[in-house]
């Protein structure tokens, strides 16, 4: 039992570091690159792993969509087309302040996930869940704005690559979310993930091939693939196939609500990789990296603690306290 709490930890640990270094390893590369290509030979080198992956361990069978085809291609459209190309598009446009734009909102994933929630079930979250929400969309605004939100509403070459990138995570939230349908089902992680990264890749290169026909980008040297081969090799393996997987799984042994903990080393991890690349950090990065942690933190302490009946106790002990304080 503890060692496959170890390998849960282990492995969301890792996935989380690895989307927290995509962004300046993707910044890197766009220098030769468009960001739509740099998607489609990502992903086309892990669905053809994954393929490799689930023929070796559950056979032929496992192909079968079992009536759930068109749910497989609109999720994996969600996650493979919509968050793959928009966040890098909009972390493109953006130049560099994208890396820790996109890393930002990536450490935004359960929040808005609570509010999809909210909106689907009207079922209205706790008054310090949405509170915590709110801290964390401030945090989002600091490092996008950094601290001048009268500029960027007047600058819109950076809000739409900024909504770019939000419609992006929430796809990607829109497709985390769908993965207990299927586990429900009885689907493996590795099923589940082969044929949703397979149709919304093809969705993703059919998207591509348009945009090349359009002029917006065009189709790549041999010798601009080589150079990038590294950024790619580095993409395919860890945010990729490794982080992929190994979340999926990690959640699994874990439970979402001890998961969502480790999306804090995204963040972390783009602020660490963006200093020793030698990128200009402003202080509205450190504290809006500060303000989603603490209220990704504060959010799961609170949740467990209703979960045990405690949170209530609190409350009452705060009033008190706030009472006191009045009286003073």
């Amino acid at each position: 039992m503890k060692n496959n709490i170890l390998l849960g930890a282990f492995l969301c640990f890792i996935a989380s570091v690895s989307w927290g270094a995509m962004f300046p390893v993707a910044n890197h590369a766009f220098n030769y690159i468009d960001p739509f290509y740099f998607t489609i030979f990502r992903y086309l080198s892990v669905t053809v792993i994954l393929i490799v992956l689930l023929l070796w361990k559950e056979g032929k069978k496992a192909f079968r969509f079992d009536g759930k085809g068109l749910s497989l291609w609109f999720f994996g459209t969600m996650a493979f087309t919509v968050y793959n190309l928009l966040i890098f598009w909009g972390q493109d446009l953006l130049g560099e302040p994208g890396v820790m734009i996109a890393s930002i909102n990536e450490a935004l994933m359960p929040m808005i996930s609570i509010v999809i929630v909210w909106l689907i079930s009207r079922n209205r979250p706790h008054g310090v869940t949405l509170f915590f929400v709110f801290t964390a969309f401030v945090g989002v605004t600091l490092v996008i704005t950094k601290g001048d939100f009268g500029s960027f509403l007047t600058a819109t070459s950076d809000i739409v690559p900024s909504l770019l990138i939000f419609i992006a995570v929430v796809g990607w939230v829109v497709y985390t979310m769908s993965g207990s349908k299927f586990s429900e089902a009885g689907w493996s992680a590795l099923r589940f993930s082969t044929l949703s990264c397979l149709l919304g890749t093809l969705t993703a290169t059919a998207v591509t091939v348009i945009v090349t026909f359009t002029g917006y980008v065009t189709l790549p040297t041999m010798e601009t693939i080589k150079i990038v081969s590294p950024h790619i090799a580095f993409m395919a393996i860890f945010p990729g196939l490794i982080a992929l997987l190994g979340w999926n799984i990690g959640v699994g042994i874990l439970s979402p609500l001890n998961a969502l903990l480790f999306i804090n080393f995204v963040p972390i991890t783009t602020l660490v990789v963006s200093y020793f690349q030698g990128s200009q950090l402003t202080i509205y990065d450190f504290i809006g990296t500060a303000f989603i942690i603490f209220a990704l933190v504060s959010n799961n302490i609170f949740v467990r603690m209703s979960q045990r009946g405690t949170a209530p106790m609190l409350r009452k002990r705060l009033r008190e306290v706030l009472s006191l304080l009045q009286k003073h």
